[in-house]
C-alpha cells in the first residue's frame, strides 16, 4: 500500500473519532456536564467535562509522541499523568474544551499529513510502554473511541439524543 493511500485512511478514520467526540460534547446539556458518569467514581475525574477535558489532553500528548518538554495549552494543567495529582482549579467549559478539540484535530491532520516512514517507526515511550508513533497513532484513535463512547452512553442513559456515529472524516 502507498504511504498516500494509508495516511488518507488514517486520517479519515481518527478524524471521524474527533469529529465525533466534538458532536457528543456539542450535545451535552449543561446540566450534565458536571454530572458524574459512573456514581461509584471519584466524582470530579468522571464528570462529563473531565473525561472530556482527559480525551483531549492524551490526543494532544499522544500526537506530540513524548511526554518529555509536553505542555497543554493554557489554561489548561499538566495533571493527567499522575491518578492521585491535582484537579484543575475549575471545571472546563464546554467552549473551552471545543476550542482545544478544534486545536488537536488540526494538529492531527498536521501530523499524519506529514508523516514519513522515519516518523512512524519512531519508538515512542511511556509508563505503559513502548510502540512505534504509527501504533500510537491507532492507540490514540481507540482512546478518543472509548471515552466518545461512554460520553455517549451517560448521554443515552439521560436520555439525550446522542449524535450518529462518523464512519468517516467530512472535510
Amino acid at each position: 500500500m502507498d504511504a498516500a493511500t494509508l495516511k488518507e485512511g488514517l486520517w479519515r478514520q481518527f478524524g471521524a473519532s474527533i469529529d465525533y467526540l466534538a458532536d457528543t460534547m456539542r450535545a451535552c446539556p449543561d446540566e450534565l456536564w458536571l454530572t458524574p458518569l459512573y456514581p461509584d467514581d471519584k466524582p470530579t475525574f468522571a464528570q462529563f467535562w473531565y473525561r472530556a477535558y482527559h480525551t483531549l489532553f492524551w490526543i494532544d500528548l499522544y500526537l506530540t509522541g513524548t511526554e518529555e518538554g509536553f505542555l497543554p495549552p493554557p489554561p489548561f494543567m499538566l495533571i493527567e499523568q499522575d491518578d492521585d495529582g491535582p484537579l484543575p482549579e475549575r471545571p472546563y467549559t464546554k467552549d473551552e474544551l471545543l476550542t482545544y478539540l478544534q486545536a488537536c484535530r488540526e494538529k492531527c491532520k498536521t501530523t499524519i499529513d506529514a508523516l514519513t516512514d522515519e516518523a512512524a517507526e519512531r519508538c515512542c515511550r511511556f509508563s505503559w510502554g513502548e510502540c512505534s508513533f504509527f501504533e500510537l497513532l491507532i492507540y490514540n484513535l481507540r482512546h478518543v473511541q472509548e471515552h466518545t463512547a461512554q460520553l455517549n452512553l451517560m448521554l443515552g442513559q439521560h436520555d439525550i439524543s446522542t449524535p450518529d456515529y462518523k464512519t468517516q472524516v467530512k472535510g
